[in-house]
């Protein structure tokens, strides 16, 4: 019996545990909130679909009792303060910064062995703070934000070629942020056909640069923000570790000299599978490539002196 606990009931902790469900990646999830009533109503809601989907999947919810999350195999952290339009994810790091670390010691108090993935913002810093006081082996927290970017990258991808989303390669590594996230446009691809072939250089770029910010256009857009793409990523992460995948997906991970950095939490492609990161896969970066992963590399850091560590 596999059992997922989503830490956070909102738009967002809810469409992953909702995904979980539906694709039965996980045999029981349960949902936790501070809100009373949220995660057992929408766990109430996501039931009474079982039998028009067919799905197996128990949910349930609970209001700030860790004792049902014993035993998990996967917690999926979301908790914290959404952004605003206007906000950058950084932003959010001193209130978000207490409620990570509350929730991290919860959730280990009662699944001491569970693999841990990080949504709440800033993503790689949230991440790296996990590392700081759980103890855990890096393998074992795992951020999600790479998983999210390259499929934003993808869909800018279909949407300029005219494509099916579903036969595009690409991906993006560095860290979560609209400045920071690196889309690889020298490895996207249609059918195995380089994009670069496909479209040209400026619209190449074009498509970058919509991945870079699409979070924010969707966050000015819905006044909050997004949930569908973000818990959907969450639910593939979840489901390449459960199921032992073995799928290259990119994740905020802790290095330890892999691109020349170390104590470092950032996106890089990684190997997922039933331990978690298996592997780091290091690609063989061109000099512009480095620069700019150097160059996020430093901005992540800069967010993370501002932890209250």
């Amino acid at each position: 019996m596999s059992k997922v606990t989503v830490v956070g009931a909102g738009n967002v902790g809810a469409t992953a545990a909702n995904v979980i469900a539906i694709r039965e990646v996980a045999d029981e999830v349960v949902m936790i909130d501070i809100k009373e009533g949220v995660s057992e109503g929408k766990a109430m809601d996501m039931m009474q679909t079982a039998n028009l989907l067919d799905m197996n999947t128990r949910i349930s919810g609970v209001t700030n009792d860790y004792k049902a999350t014993e035993g998990s195999d996967v917690v999926v952290i979301t908790s914290g303060i959404p952004r605003k339009p206007g906000m950058t994810r950084e932003e959010l790091i001193g209130v978000n910064a207490g409620i990570v670390k509350q929730v991290t010691e919860s959730v280990l108090a009662h699944s001491p062995n569970a693999i841990i993935i990080c949504v709440s913002n800033p993503m790689d810093t949230m991440t790296y703070l996990i590392h700081k006081i759980s103890g855990l082996p890096k393998n074992r927290i795992i951020g999600m934000g790479g998983a999210l970017d390259s499929s934003r990258f993808k869909y800018y991808l279909s949407k300029a070629l005219n494509a099916n989303p579903n036969e595009i390669e690409g991906f993006v590594i560095g860290g979560h942020g609209d400045t920071t996230m690196i889309p690889m446009k020298r490895f996207a691809a249609y059918r195995g056909v380089p994009a670069a072939s496909l479209m040209s250089a400026e619209t190449l770029d074009k498509v970058a640069a919509d991945t870079m910010v699409g979070g924010a256009t969707l966050t000015k857009l819905l006044g909050t923000s997004a949930w569908y793409a973000p818990g959907a990523a969450t639910a593939e992460v979840v489901e390449a570790i459960l199921h032992d995948q073995k799928c290259m997906i990119p994740c905020s991970a802790l290095l330890d000299g892999e691109y020349g950095e170390k104590d470092l939490c950032i996106g890089v492609p990684c190997l997922l599978g039933k331990n978690g990161i298996e592997k780091i896969i290091e690609l063989d970066l061109n000099d512009e490539e480095k620069a700019l992963f150097a160059k996020s590399a430093e901005a992540v850091r800069k967010t993370n002196a501002a932890l209250p560590l």
